[in-house]
Formats: structure tokens, C-alpha cells, sequence
């Protein structure tokens, strides 16, 4: 019989995390919210597979064992986790307890939904309406303002003599079905001379691990006087980006990434999201990700929509359509719930509320352990 904790007290349950800080904000924001204790499993990959994308399924063929964190019994009666790696090792534990653990997983999962007791993903994510999937707006991280406060203290001197408005741009990385190249860098150093040039203020540009040597390079070249640029990875010191999210006026955010965008939105800060290009096959996987929404939009009583739906769910089970990314989508809800404008637009402080749903996955993932 596979070694289990006790069913009479306190659920066991485990956190797996990996080393995504993104992913594990948003596991981290449910552990706080729970009525109960959880023990933290944290995952160390080898080395080919910090960048390299290990096979999906019930394996710990990727994870260094000896840097990671004990996985033996008695095992969890529920796990919590994010990311593909990190899942397989939760499918792993499933396995080693005869399938009497539970896996909640938040985001958009490498494998089926079949694979999961609960997926909890937000508006970027595209699925088709199924029982154990639970759909929120933004994702679930949060801002430690407390950090973020600090981090404002130590470098509000070094911020001091910057002309202002100071305007943070928030630079990500390739990702499909959009090009992030020397082009993406222009683009983006347009912005910059417009907004210094109508604004007077600074431009302060923030690199991130994601983001290709190209268009460092590119956006080091000809850089105007009053911007500053912090190179990730590249530059000596502290990086300046909690600092930023204190001290800054207002964020361009390359519209590849989500977490940083959302960062900003909780703390009402004034948000520009910097469309990407697309190549000709990163518009037709653009067109592929708009089919998959209008097939798996939320369900409405026409008989039209639930015949959509009944196509969707048909050619998802067939693996003909599969659970995506809509970036575009993601920003356009931000736009149209007036949290966010399109880079070129003017910066205004955002009118909207900012949605949060941490409530209803909280809901969910106590029914899940209470009502089996």
C-alpha cells in the first residue's frame, strides 16, 4: 500500500517549486491564502535542463537528487506547483502514491488537463471549458510592497539627480509568436527619444535574462544622453528594478511578458504595453491562438456559442487545437479595463479596478481537498 498521511487531521500538502520566480509568486499567493500548513519541496534541475525543456510525464530524470529537496514518504495528500518541471516531479509523486494525490496546477501545464485534478490559469491562457479547470484575470502574483519600499529607500539618492518624469522600460525576451530582435530594439529606442522629448524627463531601460545579446547591443548603440540602461546579467551592482517599481512615473513593458506586466497593474502604477512584430509563421500561430479563443470563449445560452464550444472541446479531445498563449488578448483586456495603454499613447494613471480572483482559487482548491 503506497505510504500516505492521514485522511482524519490536516491535509498534507506539498509546494513543489522550481527556480521560475514568476511561477512560484503565483504558488506562493495561494500557500498564504490557505487555511492550512504546507510543506515546500523546492526542485534543482541539472544543468542541460535550466534552459533545455525536459520530456513531459512522471519522472525525475531532469532534477539534480542531490540538491533538491527530500521527495520520499509519506507522501502529500495534495501538491501545489507551476511550471513543467516542477510538474513532472508532482506527476512523479502521484505515481510513487498509487494516484491518491492531488495536483493543482496553476498556469497552462505542458500536458493535458487530464493530467491535473485543478488548473488555475488566467486570461492569457486559452482553454476549452472543462470541470477541473478554473479561469481567474490576472495571475496570481503579488507585489511585496514592503520590498519594493526598501528597495525605493536604498536607491531614492542615486534616482535623485534624474530629470523627471522617470519612465521605466521593462524589457523581456523572445517568446513565441512574436520576434525579438534589433528591430524590436529600435522600435523600442523610438519610444524612448519620443517620451524624453515630450516628456523631459528619463528614460530608464531594464534588461532581463531572456533577453537576446542583439538587442542589448542594439539598444546600447546611440542611446540618448538623459536614459540610463541596466544590462541583466552584464552590469555590476544591484539591479534596479524593485527600485524602479517604487520610483518610477510610469512602465513600457515589451508586451512578451505577463509577470512584469501584472507587477505594475497591482501597484497602479501607469502602464504602456510595447506590441511585438510577428514574422509570417509567427502570424500564422497568431491566427491559430485567435481560432483557439473564439472556439473556447466562456460559454453563453445561444445555441450558436454552445455549438462553438461543442467544436472546440471536440477538436481539442482529437489534439487538432490545443491550450495556448493569447498575449494579444492579455492586453487587450488591460487596455480595455483601462489598466494599460498601447506604447505611442499617452501614459495616464490607470482608471480602471484591478481585478482579484486569489478568493475564488482559494475556493476551489479547499472543495478540491474537502469534497473528493
Amino acid at each position: 500500500m503506497p505510504d500516505t498521511a492521514p485522511t482524519s487531521t490536516a491535509p498534507r500538502i506539498w509546494v513543489v517549486l522550481g527556480d521560475k520566480q514568476g511561477d512560484n509568486a503565483q504558488v506562493e499567493s495561494i500557500v498564504q491564502a490557505l487555511p492550512w500548513d504546507c510543506e515546500r519541496r523546492h526542485i534543482q534541475v541539472l544543468d542541460e535542463f535550466v534552459f533545455g525543456k525536459p520530456r513531459v510525464g512522471p519522472t525525475l530524470y531532469h532534477i539534480d537528487r542531490q540538491r533538491t529537496d527530500p521527495l520520499e514518504p509519506p507522501w502529500p495528500d495534495l501538491i501545489l506547483t507551476s511550471g513543467r518541471r516542477p510538474a513532472n516531479v508532482a506527476m512523479w509523486i502521484r505515481e510513487q502514491s498509487g494516484g491518491q494525490t492531488k495536483i493543482v496546477f496553476i498556469g497552462k501545464p505542458s500536458s493535458m488537463p487530464k493530467d491535473y485534478d485543478l488548473i488555475i490559469y488566467s486570461a492569457e491562457h486559452q482553454f476549452p471549458p472543462l470541470p477541473n479547470l478554473q479561469p481567474i484575470t490576472l495571475p496570481l502574483m503579488r507585489v511585496d510592497e514592503a520590498q519594493v519600499a526598501a528597495a525605493a529607500d536604498e536607491w531614492q539618492t542615486r534616482f535623485a539627480d534624474l530629470p523627471r518624469p522617470l519612465t521605466a522600460f521593462l524589457v523581456g525576451g523572445p517568446t513565441g509568436p512574436f520576434l525579438f530582435n534589433a528591430e524590436t530594439a529600435h522600435r523600442l529606442k523610438a519610444i524612448i527619444r519620443r517620451v524624453i522629448e515630450e516628456t523631459g524627463g528619463t528614460a530608464y531601460i531594464t534588461t532581463s535574462r531572456r533577453t537576446p545579446p542583439a538587442v542589448v547591443e542594439a539598444l546600447q548603440a546611440d542611446l540618448p544622453a538623459s536614459a540610463r540602461l541596466y544590462t541583466w546579467g552584464t552590469d555590476a551592482g544591484e539591479n534596479p528594478y524593485r527600485a524602479l517599481l517604487g520610483l518610477a512615473d510610469g512602465f513600457v513593458v515589451t508586451g512578451d511578458s505577463i509577470s512584469m506586466m501584472v507587477e505594475v497593474v497591482r501597484l497602479r502604477k501607469p502602464l504602456a504595453i510595447l506590441g511585438l512584430p510577428v514574422g509570417a509563421l509567427g502570424a500564422i500561430d497568431q491566427l491559430r491562438r485567435s481560432l483557439t479563443r473564439w472556439l473556447f470563449a466562456p460559454q453563453t445560452r445561444s445555441l450558436r456559442d454552445r455549438l462553438r464550444q461543442a467544436a472546440g472541446r471536440a477538436l481539442y479531445r482529437l489534439r487538432i487545437l490545443t491550450h495556448t498563449r493569447d498575449f494579444v488578448a492579455f492586453h487587450d483586456m488591460l487596455v480595455a479595463r483601462g489598466l494599460a495603454v498601447h506604447a505611442g499613447e499617452p501614459l495616464r494613471p490607470p482608471g480602471g479596478e484591478v481585478p482579484d480572483d486569489l478568493a475564488i482559487a482559494v475556493q476551489r482548491i479547499v472543495a478540491l481537498v474537502e469534497n473528493p
